[in-house]
């Protein structure tokens, strides 16, 4: 076993730079140089022996001994210049001599040498290239030609030899053969386990890349049938390879996606360059009821085909690498998300400022132009009445000024979290009619009725009263502002389950669908154009909808247009139980020992009845 690894190293040695990298040709060099060195010092060192035993060589004797030095050239030359193919024919042709010079020494074409020409083409077969079989077998068939014409002519190649020198000859002649079979033999057979030990390699290789690659790897015929894939694929879809054999792959690809799969698998069979494509596909969750889609980016090459596929435009088997990309389809959303939000916000300061703009300079222009009229009344000759007119109306736009300033407040300290409602058991119907109350004055202007229909007996509810108010104000303004001249608004409440639920519905022009899912966000109104028939900053839905969320509650709207709209107040009993998203809740102690006793959320609820207060104008 020592001597075994020196040997190899040093035939390692010969093997000629160029084909080291590979271990399949590598290892047929390496056979070759060795048989040849071999079978060269081995005859070269039976010379002595064969001197002492025989006495001078014949002619024929010197020939076959003067041969043994070919191989050793010729595994010289394969070692200096890397060309196999070469020495492989000058063997074939050394070989060849060296068959002719026996057969013709010992009968010629009926001499048993001559069969040994069949091995000439046999060991060509061993370098795997038909040209080199083909030009081998040219070579034995022209040599038995030879020996064929030689022997009708009745001509030998050397003078006859002795007989005792024939069967010397013919002695070492087997022997040489022999040698030579074996030696063909265990190159035979050492390149059958170097491509058996090479193929096993790869096959770990390759098994180790398949078993551990997330990725996974498919192979697709004619028509996009899957022939291979990579356990990986177990842990992509949920599924074991088997399932996707065949058709199996296209059939959990979803249906919208179908097209474009087939068409990538079709552009890479006809040898498109590297093709990509995203699609979804059913992936199979354990525990699951039903399968869910993921996204899936598949990376596809052609394998390659025959020159007459080629030349036909026909298409070949195609491999490809497909992954999960839905990670990174749901950060380019995200990413498309904040884009659109970054739009919308950018829309919406540019809303503000037209709004703030004309909800501002109206009044502004009273209070300037107004003012400047007191300022010259002696001037102008303002009596008393003139003047307090004019001072009303410059209050009057004070006023609105305020209030705009509010809302815009208002909405900040919701948006920003620094809003504080204060909670305090109380009884909603009263601050309902209120609201009513206060908006009575303006209905009857408009030439509209409030319709109240309200319970008997509401329970009371844990809130803050002011934003409550602050709620139904801006809910009643709006549909009294958005009805025409003789229809009405009406307002009902209930209680369902633990919420209270105010309902103020009106017979104005409506909402469209498009614009129903922007209700509730800042600055949007309806109408897009500014000097619209109606005023308002565009923030009054927005702080009920903030104010609502701060009691755990939320904003129903339903709407058409032309027929009118239904808002829905949903408040929670009791909204202690419910923290606040966007504020902070401040709890007011419970006046009494009964209001501690009993919890508003445990009050009696009772049925609505028809109790119809209806407030007509004048």
């Amino acid at each position: 076993m020592n001597l075994v690894h020196p040997v190899r190293e040093y035939m390692d040695s010969l093997v000629h730079a160029s084909v080291r990298g590979d271990p399949l040709a590598s290892a047929r060099h390496r056979v070759f140089i060795a048989s040849r060195i071999f079978c060269g010092l081995v005859a070269l060192a039976a010379l002595p022996v064969y001197l002492v035993a025989r006495g001078a060589l014949s002619v024929g004797e010197a020939i076959v001994f003067a041969w043994f030095i070919a191989p050793i050239a010729i595994a010289c030359f394969l070692s200096r210049t890397g060309r196999y193919e070469s020495a492989q024919v000058l063997w074939a042709v050394a070989l060849t001599a060296l068959i002719l010079v026996s057969a013709g020494m010992t009968g010629g074409l009926s001499s048993p040498f001559a069969l040994w020409l069949v091995l000439v083409p046999v060991e060509a077969a061993l370098c795997a290239s038909r040209r080199i079989v083909a030009a081998t077998a040219g070579l034995a068939l022209a040599a038995a030609a030879l020996l064929f014409a030689l022997d009708g002519a009745g001509l030998s190649l050397l003078p006859a030899a002795a007989a005792a020198e024939n069967h010397a000859v013919l002695a070492a002649s087997i022997t040489a053969a022999t040698i030579y079979a074996a030696l063909l033999a265990l190159a035979a057979g050492s390149f059958v386990r170097a491509g058996r030990a090479l193929l096993v390699a790869e096959e770990k290789r390759y098994r180790l890349l398949a078993l551990n690659m997330t990725d996974v790897i498919s192979r697709h015929g004619r028509g996009g049938t899957v022939s291979f894939v990579s356990p990986a694929v177990e842990k992509l879809f949920g599924v074991q390879p088997r399932e996707l054999m065949g058709h199996g792959l296209f059939d959990r690809v979803h249906v919208s996606d179908r097209p474009a799969y087939l068409s990538a698998l079709a552009d890479a069979g006809l040898g498109v360059a590297d093709i990509s494509v995203e699609f979804r596909a059913r992936r199979r969750m354990p525990g699951a009821e039903r399968d869910d889609f993921i996204w899936i980016e598949m990376r596809c090459r052609s394998l390659g085909g025959s020159g007459a596929e080629l030349l036909a435009d026909m298409p070949h088997d195609v491999v490809a690498v497909m992954r999960d990309v839905s990670e990174r389809k749901a950060q380019e959303r995200a990413i498309a998300e904040a884009h659109s939000e970054v739009e919308q916000a950018n829309a919406a300061k540019g809303r503000f400022l037209a709004t703030m703009s004309h909800e501002l300079r109206t009044p502004l222009n009273a209070v300037i132009g107004f003012s400047e009229m007191l300022m010259n009344e002696q001037e102008m000759q303002i009596d008393a009445d003139r003047r307090l007119e004019y001072a009303r109306l410059i209050h009057d736009s004070g006023q609105h000024l305020l209030s705009v300033v509010n809302l815009v407040l208002d909405m900040s300290k919701i948006e920003t979290g620094n809003f504080v409602i204060t909670a305090e058991p109380f009884a909603p119907a009263p601050v309902i009619r209120n609201c009513c109350d206060l908006l009575t004055l303006k209905a009857r202007d408009a030439g509209l009725d409030i319709v109240i229909d309200l319970p008997p007996d509401l329970p009371e509810i844990v809130a803050d009263k002011r934003s409550l108010k602050q709620m139904l104000l801006n809910l009643l303004s709006n549909a009294i502002k958005f009805t025409d001249r003789g229809g009405h608004v009406r307002v009902s409440a209930e209680t369902a389950s633990d919420e209270l639920v105010v309902a103020i519905e009106d017979t104005g022009v409506g909402i469209s669908e498009t614009d129903l899912p922007r209700i509730g966000n800042a600055f949007f109104q309806a109408s897009s154009s500014y000097d619209r028939s109606y005023d308002g900053t565009g923030l009054g839905l927005s702080i009920v909808k903030g104010l609502v969320e701060l009691h755990g509650g939320r904003l129903d709207v339903k709407s058409r247009v032309g027929v009118g709209t239904r808002m829905v107040l949903r408040l929670p009993l009791d909204c202690e139980a419910r923290a606040g998203k966007f504020g902070t809740l401040v709890a007011l102690p419970r006046a009494g020992a009964e209001d501690a006793a009993v919890s508003p959320a445990a009050s009696r609820v009772v049925e609505p009845t028809v109790s119809t207060e209806v407030r007509k104008s004048a």
